[in-house]
């Protein structure tokens, strides 16, 4: 386990020094002009030419307005379109298209338009959730709930032109709009922007933003998230508000990334009861996006309870509790991926209803991150590559190495496992014993030992499967518990038991 620097001794923690950002050297000598055929620099040159410049830029714009005064005299930014409108003749025609939202996608999502038309488009929301329209020069209908309608005029078309929603992953869903200037040159379409905007990385993404080192040395200096699992109560009824709020959160001492969660934290709220409880849950969205809940722990029809809401709306959201087992919950907002790795899950456990008494019981819930840039949602090019940067357990990465879980000699342990994914399986261990109990997907894999005196070794679980183990530790010593696909271990989804006598 050495090789593999799963260590159970814990980290020392400290904070790092804070990086200094590259910027890159300021140039000591005075920045050279561009040469004219001359080779004439005096400042009395450079000023006329100037002036001849602008005089030049000023007659132009005049002499375009008096060939179409009803041209608009601005085309926005202009920014990648290839060409501006200045390079064509206007036709002194207006082009005006509806598009609207079908799923993840524009509807409709290709449009042409002759070169030199002044296009309109008319953007509605048909969609099930918040969605916004933004053009590569700058033009954009603003974020719109369900049914609001947006003008949009992007002036005169003198070459193609990139539309998409930026919303967080919905580009990388699909929702993407192409403008084709029909009789425009091969060059006229060519865009300034290149590929998706707003996916500089700034380094090599495998490497991600954070190191091993600084993660641990960061969650060194917090308060780790309690792992204990309190036992269910009594009351069959049981009354919960869920608030989503999105905010921004530290991953090191020099990067933070921006999360959504359920009543701030992720996961969120842990629940536990019996079979037959029913569960009431009220959602508040005092985020700025559309938001959804979907429990697996409940038989409903998804139709109304896990419908989207709009910022600042509630919904009520009941279930009964009908089968054991631990149960994933999360955002179902499209994509529902990216909702997930920005931290919108949990876990409700139903008590086996021959569950077993312990000493101590634990709940460790499984999950990715995908970090971008500082300040960023979860990347999604990293999201659709399923490869995550780092891992955690209870929404920190290597939390419980930094901090390692108290336990005694000869005490039963029982720990709840979750794999909230998005994306990829857990492999659960515990380095230095074994599970004499196992119990995964609503059934005992191994309950006391196998009838064979077969023992298990792991908690293998698919995203969105959970279970349990029991182990009993008779040494006092230093105990790794780790995600045993090493490399995703390694990333952040290992920890301690420290047995002492």
């Amino acid at each position: 386990m050495a090789d593999l620097n799963l260590s159970a001794s814990p980290s020392p923690g400290g904070k790092n020094p804070k990086a200094s950002a590259s910027k890159g050297a300021a140039s000591k000598e005075t920045p050279k002009l561009r040469m004219s055929p001359a080779g004439d620099h005096s400042p009395v040159s450079r000023t006329a030419g100037a002036i001849i410049g602008v005089v030049s830029v000023v007659a132009l714009a005049l002499a375009i307005f008096l060939s179409n005064p009803t041209a608009p005299t601005t085309q926005g930014t202009g920014a990648g379109t290839g060409t501006t409108a200045s390079s064509v003749t206007p036709t002194r025609h207006t082009t005006r298209v509806s598009v609207g939202v079908e799923g993840m996608a524009f509807t409709p999502n290709h449009i042409e338009v002759p070169v030199g038309d002044h296009l309109i488009i008319d953007f509605t929301n048909s969609g099930d959730q918040r969605h916004d329209l933004v053009f590569e020069n700058g033009v954009t209908s603003g974020s719109l709930a369900t049914g609001e309608t947006k003008e949009l005029d992007l002036g005169v078309v003198s070459g193609d032109l990139e539309g998409w929603c930026s919303l967080p992953g919905h580009r990388e869903m699909g929702m993407t709009l192409h403008v084709q200037a029909t009789g425009a040159s091969s060059s006229a379409g060519a865009s300034a922007s290149g590929g998706h905007a707003g996916h500089d990385h700034g380094q090599d993404a495998a490497a991600g933003p954070a190191t091993p080192t600084e993660l641990t040395d960061y969650a060194a200096t917090i308060t780790p998230r309690d792992p204990v699992l309190p036992p269910a109560t009594s009351e069959t009824e049981r009354h919960y508000t869920f608030t989503v709020t999105e905010q921004t959160t530290n991953v090191t001492d020099t990067l933070t990334r921006q999360t959504w969660t359920f009543n701030g934290d992720a996961p969120g709220p842990i629940l536990r009861g019996h079979i037959g409880d029913t569960f009431h849950i009220t959602l508040v969205n005092n985020g700025t996006m559309s938001h959804s809940l979907d429990f697996h722990a409940g038989l409903v029809s998804p139709d109304q309870v896990m419908r989207s809401i709009e910022p600042g709306q509630t919904l009520e959201y009941t279930f009964v509790a009908k089968n054991a087992g631990i149960w994933l919950y999360h955002c179902s907002t499209a994509p529902m991926s990216m909702h997930i790795a920005n931290g919108m899950f949990g876990a409700v456990i139903i008590d086996p209803t021959d569950l077993g008494t312990v000493d101590r019981e634990y709940v460790m819930v499984a999950s990715e991150l995908y970090l971008g840039a500082d300040g960023q949602s979860a990347d999604a090019s990293l999201l659709s590559a399923l490869a995550p940067n780092a891992m955690a357990f209870n929404g920190v990465p290597f939390q419980y190495k930094a901090h390692p879980i108290q336990i005694k000699t000869n005490e039963r342990v029982r720990v709840w496992v979750m794999d909230a994914g998005p994306n990829l399986a857990t492999t659960f261990h515990v380095v230095g014993t074994q599970f004499d109990t196992v119990w995964r997907e609503g059934a005992y894999v191994i309950r006391g030992g196998g009838a064979d005196g077969g023992w298990g070794q792991v908690l293998t679980l698919g995203a969105a499967e959970g279970g349990f183990v029991e182990f009993t530790p008779s040494e006092a010593g230093h105990y790794s518990f780790v995600n045993h696909a090493l490399s995703l271990a390694e990333k952040g989804q290992v920890g301690v038991f420290e047995v002492s006598d």
